[in-house]
């Protein structure tokens, strides 16, 4: 995977995964608060149901008291109360029952059929045992009781809440019930609803999260486009300069050899031929060795031209005596040449420098010295070669008139400190340049390779 691609996953990836996150959360924060809405619902609606149940008790019981207070309780009272109690009804579903303390039922105005049976081990499907819930709950006066009972009207099994009260003197169970199947549609309604909600919810969390995703996609597309046109642009450049710098070198190699070299080398063949003019002479022959030596002189300053445009090339001690002995050469060349006094001092190290390393400090030296024989006006040079186990160390000061760094750095467009600066960061060094009246300092510290024993 390329890097603009690595960038682009790792800007979406914490947005998707923050995204989903929230999803999960507004999920299960939309259920709790369902399953709590449906809850209250149902409540509420139990509660509703409970004070009905309790006045349709009520009712009854009012209804039957003549009955069942004149004290007799003979039989003939006893089924005048059950024919009054078969007759009362509230809706189709609505009914009133009764049984006896053995479980038998002695009453039911929907399920004719079960009168007269003893039901006392009957469960409903959730395995309760229905009569005995009943006659346990009337027994302790709490009186309400859920379970799930035949409805009449559509033959389901259906759930069922009941309230009933205990006919003590008579030792029956009186009650009547209320099917839930509105309790239970009410509190899938809510559910549903909230299940709407949450979907809704996902859909807009969904867009808000793809137009996000986008919007980071398109940012990290349009930064990379800039970022590699920048590279390229940075590129091009650095090819220009590159040629052009080539193009400098070689202007200068053949300036060199065109005006030094090539004159001199011209000159000599003159001389070799006017002396071979005058030895033919036999009354030249004392003029013709003069001019003779002549020219054996100025071949031997086309050498010493031809020996320092190598040297400025690449120093042959640079590959034979190593970087301390080169930049010793060079700056006793320079203080020959300029007539500055320069110093030069290194602790004798073992060069153990990477590949390249040496030849860029022995450029930068030379650049330094380029630099000051130009621009700084200075009297006196010091250069420092120090080495140690980890890195080496470069400094060349001057005592010149000093310039603004930064303002040079930005305008310099040829071989200069930006080379420099170029030259150490490629080998993961560090470069300073200090610059005020009377003091200039280039610094530069590379690190030194580890020698093949310490391997």
């Amino acid at each position: 995977m390329q890097l603009k691609h690595k960038i682009v996953a790792l800007g979406i990836l914490p947005l998707v995964l923050a995204i989903a996150v929230i999803c999960a959360l507004v999920i299960s924060l939309n259920r709790q608060l369902g399953d709590q809405q449906a809850q209250l619902i149902e409540d509420s609606i139990l509660a509703s149901k409970r004070a009905e149940l309790k006045n349709y008790v009520e009712m009854a019981q009012s209804l039957i008291a003549p009955l069942y207070d004149d004290g007799h309780g003979d039989a003939h009272a006893q089924q005048q109360v059950l024919e009054e109690l078969r007759k009362l009804s509230f809706g189709i579903n609505g009914y009133f029952f009764v049984y006896d303390r053995e479980g038998r039922s002695l009453m039911h105005a929907r399920q004719t059929e079960l009168v007269g049976k003893y039901l006392w081990d009957m469960k409903d499907p959730h395995g309760l045992p229905v009569i005995q819930a009943l006659l346990k709950s009337a027994q302790s006066g709490e009186g309400f009781q859920r379970y799930a009972w035949n409805k009449p009207s559509s033959g389901q099994v259906t759930d069922k809440l009941a309230y009933v009260v205990m006919l003590d003197r008579w030792g029956w169970m009186l009650g009547t019930g209320i099917y839930l199947e509105d309790v239970e549609r009410a509190t899938q309604q809510a559910r549903d609803e909230v299940a709407q909600g949450i979907r809704k919810t996902m859909l807009a969390i969904a867009v808000v999260a793809l137009v996000a995703v986008l919007f980071v996609f398109a940012s990290g597309m349009t930064l990379n486009v800039s970022e590699h046109r920048l590279a390229d642009k940075k590129l091009q450049r650095l090819t220009q300069r590159i040629v052009s710098l080539q193009e400098e070198e070689r202007s200068r190699v053949s300036r060199e050899l065109h005006d030094g070299i090539s004159q001199l080398l011209v000159s000599i063949k003159f001389r070799f031929e006017l002396a071979s003019h005058l030895l033919e002479n036999e009354q030249g022959h004392d003029k013709g060795l003069s001019t003779l030596k002549d020219a054996t002189e100025r071949l031997g300053e086309a050498i010493g031209e031809v020996r320092s445009l190598s040297h400025d090339l690449r120093s042959s001690l640079l590959d034979t005596l190593g970087l301390p002995a080169a930049i010793g050469q060079l700056a006793a060349e320079f203080e020959q040449r300029s007539g500055l006094k320069v110093t030069y001092d290194d602790n004798e190290f073992d060069c153990h420098l990477v590949d390249g390393a040496a030849v860029a400090l022995f450029r930068i030296v030379q650049e330094g010295l380029t630099n000051i024989e130009r621009h700084a006006q200075a009297k006196n040079v010091s250069i420092t070669l120090h080495g140690a186990e980890e890195s080496v160390r470069l400094s060349v000061v001057d005592d010149g008139i000093g310039f603004n760094v930064a303002q040079v750095e930005r305008r310099h467009a040829g071989i200069g400190l930006r080379n420099i600066r170029e030259r150490v960061e490629h080998f993961g060094g560090r470069f300073e340049l200090i610059s005020i009246p009377g003091r200039s300092e280039l610094d530069v510290q590379l690190p030194m390779k580890v020698p093949a024993t310490k391997r």
